[in-house]
């Protein structure tokens, strides 16, 4: 009895203390890749490769020049010849202000329907009904994407009043 006390204690003991790993032992099962090393670059313009271990990702690379930097002057400069050219300034100010109200009461709808238990997850099943109808309707046979297509041109020209 006392032998199966201490045997069993033992095996508890040996569950719980954690075993140490040397570094030589230590093998990665991941399927995704190792993070890229930091890169400190004092200009814009830099290639980073991924380390060898990663093969399957080597031929990655990112690039950025400053080509595409953006010069802030620039963009001012152009935003104020924008707003000066149109001519119902407090129309457009009374738009901005009513759509950062709409967003922000639609944030406050969405987080008061998320505290109901079970609605969230009806509303995601609806999502996921509704977009396997407009995929099988709009966009796995190729009339109804030409049919799809046609609505939308339609409804540009409509928007823009052009028709």
């Amino acid at each position: 009895m006392a032998a199966a006390a201490a045997s069993s204690s033992m095996a508890v003991t040996a569950i719980l203390v954690p075993r140490v790993h040397t570094a030589a032992r230590i093998t990665h099962c991941s399927a995704l890749p190792s993070l890229l090393p930091r890169v400190s670059s004092a200009s814009f313009s830099s290639s980073v490769k991924l380390s060898p271990e990663s093969r399957r990702f080597s031929q990655l690379l990112t690039k950025a020049s400053e080509e595409t930097a953006v010069d802030a002057g620039e963009f001012f400069t152009d935003l104020k010849e924008k707003w000066d050219k149109v001519e119902n300034k407090s129309t457009v100010i009374l738009y901005g202000g009513g759509a950062i109200v709409a967003v922000w009461l639609s944030s406050i709808f969405v987080g008061a329907i998320n505290s109901v238990p079970l609605l969230p997850k009806i509303m995601e099943l609806v999502g996921l009904g509704y977009t396997g109808w407009f995929v099988y309707r709009y966009l796995l046979f190729k009339s109804s994407r030409k049919e799809l297509a046609t609505d939308i041109e339609s409804l540009k020209k409509k928007i823009a009043e052009t028709e």
